[in-house]
């Protein structure tokens, strides 16, 4: 399965849970996609890859000031735990947090 195809596969399951109301398949399924655009998106610049699971993907996009505020912010609410929805701000489609950094990401390559 090609790096696209597995992106759009995280997608479409981080979708299933949301339809399912399972939130957290939702944010783990998204942050996931992200992480593996961003390991792209590094190789395809030949810059160093981003070691680590999806959280530390979505810390490092959050903290590279290079990016847009739209994208450091759908960053910031794709960390956020569901646990913690009700007490900050979140979005409560993580799909759509997603596809702000992918299209980000996909429009550098």
């Amino acid at each position: 399965m090609s790096r696209s195809e597995q992106i759009e596969h995280e997608l479409t399951k981080a979708a299933k849970g949301l339809q399912e109301g399972n939130d957290g398949l939702a944010r783990v399924c998204a942050r996931r996609a992200v992480a593996l655009a961003s390991q792209h998106w590094a190789e395809e610049r030949n810059l160093p890859t981003w070691k680590g699971d999806a959280i530390h993907h979505l810390r490092q996009i959050q903290g590279e000031y290079t990016f847009p505020v739209s994208v450091r912010a759908a960053a910031q609410r794709l960390l956020t735990k569901v646990t913690e929805q009700t007490q900050l701000p979140m979005t409560t489609d993580p799909i759509t947090d997603a596809r702000i950094i992918l299209d980000h990401l996909n429009a550098q390559i």
